[in-house]
């Protein structure tokens, strides 16, 4: 399959772009224990953004795995999970402020530190919104690719240290042109004290024309719905 865009993100790195639908995004650890936090944005309207609490609700899940949709706060189907060799993402752990990384990595500056000073998920993101026309507003809860939290029936929230292997993948499935933002900065819950080193490869291919039988539309029946939100969707705004 042809390679269409590849990119190495380094620790504490930032990326934004516009992909197009049908495409795929696979994305690769390069050291043990990487954490990727990302969002989507409709690249066609950027008031359409992934909705965390609809995406989780509509799928009976709190983690993220081959087979499930991360869906918009108008219904729609953004993006698919279509591989995935961890079985579990974390997608209500939040990101890192200044403040948390801060107290938790050392106090740093790019004027005394230039390029390894430590950055924060928050301001990586919140730059990145700038970039593509929107504001700090605009934010909402991130997905972190290759982390996993599990929740105790107390609600207290456990980062799970050594899920994620060197060369483990993920690949998502782009089902609308999507403006995609990713911050490689560590999770939050991470309890490691020295800041996260940890490189990830991003390569954009392309991804087969989805069929009826398709694993993620027949996941769940919500599924199938919010890609039916999203075919309806192109109907018009393609013609």
């Amino acid at each position: 399959m042809e390679n269409l865009w590849n990119l190495t993100l380094g620790s504490g790195a930032k990326w934004s772009g516009i992909i197009s639908k049908g495409k795929l995004i696979r994305i690769r650890a390069l050291e043990d224990g990487a954490n990727l936090s990302g969002l989507l944005f409709n690249a066609g309207n950027l008031t359409e953004s992934y909705n965390m609490p609809d995406t989780l609700k509509a799928q009976h899940t709190s983690r993220l795995t081959k087979g499930n949709v991360l869906m918009s706060d108008n219904g729609r189907a953004m993006a698919s999970i279509v591989e995935d060799d961890l079985g579990w993402h974390d997608p209500i752990g939040g990101y890192t402020t200044r403040q948390l990384t801060d107290e938790k990595y050392g106090k740093t500056t790019f004027q005394e530190n230039q390029n390894e000073w430590f950055r924060s998920g928050e301001e990586n993101l919140a730059m990145e919104l700038m970039r593509n026309g929107l504001q700090f507003r605009d934010m909402v809860p991130v997905f972190n690719l290759f982390s996993k939290i599990k929740v105790d029936d107390s609600g207290d929230m456990h980062f799970i240290e050594d899920h994620c292997k060197r060369g483990d993948t993920v690949t998502l499935r782009t089902e609308m042109d999507v403006v995609l933002l990713l911050s490689n900065t560590p999770n939050p819950h991470d309890p490691k004290k020295d800041y996260p080193s940890v490189p990830v490869e991003i390569e954009v291919l392309p991804a087969e024309s989805v069929k009826e039988d398709d694993y993620c539309v027949n996941f769940r029946p919500e599924n199938k719905r919010a890609f039916e939100n999203t075919w309806d969707y192109y109907k018009l705004v393609t013609q």
